[in-house]
């Protein structure tokens, strides 16, 4: 009887190993699948949104200041034109004419031709050229009052400029005296990109002594 006993209980034990046994994988009972940590309160993504704000299309940059150059797109998208604005010198009359508006803003420039061909500035017929943007918006053009009557010799340069030379140039507006508190000066190449200077509202820049002394002539 011991022995039959001793057998029984040998079974029972073989039966409870088995059941505590792996699903027919060697034994090996599968663990629990790893939790994915949740994101703490507060934490961004280490990639960018994709509704990030952008620059609004359109916007105005910042203007340049008296003095700094621009590279320009030459007439009809030929050669490269450094423009740079020198001096203005603000004046009721100029070459004997007097301002119709009240006061003559008068700006001269380097233009230098940048690359192997000749580079012209835009006639204003094409679009291009020169305008001032006053202080309120208001949109001034070159032939504005008197001032295509303002010459001034060694500031009348018209031709194009030559591979690796360059001229004086002139501009001049006639404006009311709210406009000539300073202003934009604005400058359309020759691939209808602006270029913008802010002005000063008093005479600034090297040759103001020089261009006051040749509007007096």
């Amino acid at each position: 009887m011991r022995i039959h006993a001793t057998t029984a209980t040998a079974g029972l034990l073989l039966a409870a190993l088995t059941a505590c046994g792996g699903s027919g994988d060697g034994g090996t009972a599968a663990g629990p699948k790893a939790s994915t940590p949740a994101t703490k309160s507060g934490e961004t993504s280490a990639e960018p949104s994709q509704d990030a704000e952008q620059p609004s299309p359109g916007t105005v940059e910042k203007g340049m200041a008296l003095g700094d150059p621009a590279q320009t797109t030459g007439d009809g998208g030929t050669g490269v034109l450094e423009i740079t604005p020198d001096s203005i010198v603000f004046t009721k009359g100029a070459s004997g004419e007097t301002a119709e508006n009240g006061m003559f803003a008068v700006v001269v420039m380097k233009d230098r031709a940048m690359t192997a061909v000749a580079a012209d500035e835009p006639a204003p017929i094409s679009g291009g050229g020169w305008q001032w943007m006053a202080a309120d918006g208001e949109m001034v053009g070159f032939d504005s009052g008197q001032s295509s009557m303002v010459t001034m010799d060694k500031y009348d340069g018209a031709d194009p400029v030559q591979p690796g030379g360059w001229q004086w140039r002139a501009q001049v507006f006639d404006l009311t005296p709210e406009q000539a508190k300073g202003g934009t000066l604005i400058y359309i190449d020759g691939e209808e990109k602006a270029h913008r200077w802010e002005m000063p509202s008093a005479d600034s820049g090297p040759n103001v002594a020089d261009v006051k002394k040749r509007l007096a002539g």
